[in-house]
């Protein structure tokens, strides 16, 4: 009877390792999912100028969804809102953005890292009243790095561009860049975005 018993308890063992073995497992991305995510930013700022306070605000929202066309590689489409206020002055931004994201390293069970390249089409109003608004197009690379919360929920950490390009026009006026920088990973946290996700 005691053999009986210490068996049904060490199959029990067992079949309880594998299970948290498996759930483990969970952290990450396979093909099929669907991921929805995005980011907010609020902040404001009071400045002093020969004795005239100026107040300045800004907001954003910017959802994004992603679909992983393999266990690696998600098709990416995002949409950013933006309002800023200096004083009595506003302007409103908004921007589309296509991609796709590569994982290609696992840092332990819950870290993702990842490459990704997109492209972007923005307007900018300049705060209207007649202002002649500015229309933007954007390709960028960049890495970043996801962590799981839980098997569904993770924090996005985008660690910049490395490869970047941009254009503007406004009326007749037009401008462009381009910057290519392979020291990025000096200090890749000198500008990261931080942003939520949840896998479906």
């Amino acid at each position: 009877m005691k053999k009986i018993i210490l068996t049904a308890a060490a199959v029990f063992a067992l079949s309880f390792a594998n299970a948290q073995d498996k759930k483990g497992s969970d952290f990450g991305y396979a093909k099929g999912d669907i991921v929805l995510g995005g980011n907010i930013m609020t902040m404001s700022s009071t400045t002093e100028v020969g004795g005239v306070s100026t107040k300045s605000s800004s907001s954003m929202i910017g959802p994004d969804v992603a679909y992983f066309i393999s266990d690696d590689l998600a098709l990416e489409l995002g949409l950013q809102i933006g309002s800023s206020k200096v004083g009595t002055a506003t302007r409103a931004t908004s921007n589309i953005a296509v991609g796709a994201r590569y994982y290609f390293l696992n840092l332990g069970d819950r870290f993702k890292t990842y490459t990704n390249f997109g492209l972007n089409f923005g307007s900018d109003d300049n705060g209207g009243n007649g202002a002649e608004k500015t229309s933007t197009l954007g390709l960028g690379a960049g890495i970043g790095m996801n962590y799981f919360l839980t098997s569904k929920v993770a924090i996005n950490f985008g660690l910049g561009n490395i490869i970047s390009y941009g254009s503007s026009t406004t009326g007749n006026a037009k401008s462009s860049d381009m910057m290519i920088n392979l020291n990025e990973f000096n200090n890749f946290f000198s500008k990261p975005t931080f942003g939520v996700s949840y896998k479906f």
